[in-house]
């Protein structure tokens, strides 16, 4: 199985994949692709899943004439996606062609600051 991640995926997902067949976007040269023009040009080159987290895909792209399955990721910070690891690797690993499959990782939130607390 041959396995590409998405530009807004972070590359640290590679390593932690472990023995998998990982590409990158960026190592493919595909930086800047539309989602079907990525889609495309992944199949001819026989990828079998693509992880990303845009999950605005599942409703830009059909897949149902594909060969190529998608993993979206609710999250794309790896302190967040590195916690969810075994979830990751096994929506990857029972991933079937023309599928999108998503993994809720939990969301990135920043801090709120708070404003007029107690003077120090």
């Amino acid at each position: 199985m041959k396995i590409l991640l998405d530009e807004n995926v972070p590359h640290k997902l590679r390593r932690a994949l472990g023995d998998r067949d990982v590409v990158t976007v960026d190592f493919m040269g595909w930086n800047g692709l539309k989602n079907g023009e990525l889609l495309r040009m992944a199949e001819e080159s026989g990828i079998d899943v693509l992880v990303t987290g845009d999950r605005s895909l599942r409703y830009e792209q059909n897949l149902d004439d594909r060969r190529i399955a998608v993993v979206v990721l609710s999250a794309q910070k790896w302190p967040i996606l590195r916690d969810h690891m075994p979830k990751i690797a096994h929506a990857i690993d029972s991933a079937v062609p023309a599928s999108f499959t998503p993994v809720d990782c939990g969301l990135f939130r920043r801090a709120r600051r708070r404003i007029g607390g107690p003077s120090v």
